[in-house]
């Protein structure tokens, strides 16, 4: 089969203004993902003539398949279809079908249809017609000069129907794969240690590929195979999964569920266990992130923010000869606020998260970075120091990560994370 090359070009100033995000780019490109067909590049440019019409010819001279979405109105600024067809070489001829539809359109919505919109319904001959069924502009997609060109309208609901209907079926004729992934997600390794390490063994792949991807305080290792059928591309990525699991061995947490927090609900949920959180440097962001979760209620008890120390104190317990002696960022007062949570939660475990994000140091001077996450269980206590960096954001996120990690770790009986104290 033919590898492809594919340039998506969304059309529109809005875009370039940033007064409309390109949700299309993304929608065409997941879409083109899954019938085996690879975008390589993605070009957005504004509703003028001549750098449109750069654009097209660029594309013309390095892809297979050109996309565009935008610019298919009626208005004296919406020149994509007749751009992209006098740089293709392609005429337009008028679809009586088409704007037959388009007149209907206007009438069953109690308006008469102005004479701009005819244009509408001006196409190359011998196209093939992606209908619009939320709207007036029809697409198309059409070969000239050995390449196929597939036109979208920019309305994100008009583009996504096309797509499904027109669209998807007209490039199936150009693919007889499909691609099938599988994400392995993992936490407690930094993309790049993660990327030095599997470089040579990725580096080895064709068919499946391996690469990584990072998010935030975590990585995910994507597998992807191009194959006949979802099963045939299943059995071609197992061995590869594997190998990554042989590699990396707890530090992968999940190939199924989609964050931690969703796993640890589901282990939770299956062990019929709740939990609690006491939280200082996070700000409640280990509560927001399990109650965002359908089905949270059932595992998880309450969550403190203990943001001063008069609240460790008062709710949760931390005796003020700990806050005195070692202060709020602190193994000491991570493992009570633990513990308090659990008590004044009624819940099988807690954790908490106790920390210096910065930019400035405490009243200690305790660097910023410094981290420490409590767990507290009928039959274990720990603590678990971290170095959360200097960006605030990450650093909640990294911390509020530990916490579910620890949570998923006990769960599942595994051995506890280096540092464990």
């Amino acid at each position: 089969m033919k590898a492809y090359k594919t340039e998506i070009l969304c059309v529109g100033t809005e875009l370039l203004l940033g007064d409309v995000v390109n949700t299309n780019a993304a929608t065409v490109a997941r879409a083109l993902k899954e019938i085996g067909i690879g975008v390589y590049w993605t070009t957005v440019v504004g509703d003028n003539p001549e750098r449109l019409r750069k654009a097209v010819e660029i594309a013309r001279s390095r892809a297979d398949i050109l996309i565009t979405t935008g610019g298919l109105g009626p208005t004296y600024d919406d020149l994509t279809k007749e751009i992209v067809c006098e740089t293709m070489g392609a005429e337009l001829v008028l679809y009586p079908e088409e704007l037959d539809y388009i007149r209907d359109y206007f009438v069953n919505t109690g308006r008469v249809m102005p004479e701009n919109n005819v244009k509408q319904a001006l196409l190359p001959p011998g196209c093939t017609v992606f209908h619009n069924y939320n709207g007036t502009a029809p697409g198309c997609g059409f070969q000239a000069e050995g390449k196929h060109v597939l036109l979208f309208p920019g309305p994100p609901r008009e583009l996504k129907m096309m797509l499904e209907t027109g669209g998807i079926p007209y490039l199936r004729q150009l693919s007889d794969e499909i691609l099938v992934s599988r994400d392995i997600r993992i936490f407690g390794i930094g993309e790049s240690a993660l990327e030095n390490s599997m470089r040579p063994y990725m580096e080895s792949l064709t068919n499946p590929t391996l690469a990584p991807y990072a998010g935030t305080a975590e990585v995910r290792l994507r597998i992807a195979a191009m194959a006949k059928s979802e099963a045939e591309g299943q059995a071609m990525a197992e061995p590869v999964a594997a190998h990554v699991r042989e590699a990396l061995g707890d530090l992968i947490y999940s190939e199924t569920d989609p964050s931690l927090e969703a796993l640890c609900l589901r282990l939770l949920t299956e062990q019929h266990k709740t939990f609690a959180a006491a939280e200082s440097c996070t700000g409640g962001l280990i509560a927001k992130r399990i109650t965002d979760l359908s089905g949270a209620s059932a595992v998880f008890m309450g969550g403190i923010v203990s943001y001063t120390n008069y609240v460790k104190a008062q709710v949760l317990g931390v005796r003020p000869e700990t806050l005195d002696a070692f202060g709020a960022v602190s193994r000491e007062t991570a493992i009570e606020m633990a513990r308090g949570a659990r008590a004044r939660c009624g819940s099988d475990l807690a954790v908490s998260v106790t920390g210096c994000a910065g930019p400035n140091s405490d009243e200690r001077g305790t660097p910023v970075g410094t981290g420490f996450v409590g767990f507290a269980a009928e039959d274990r206590e720990f603590v678990l120091p971290i170095q959360m960096g200097n960006d605030r954001e990450w650093a909640r996120v990294y911390a509020s990560s530990c916490a579910f990690d620890l949570i998923r770790r006990y769960l599942q009986g595994m051995d506890w994370p280096k540092g464990i104290e």
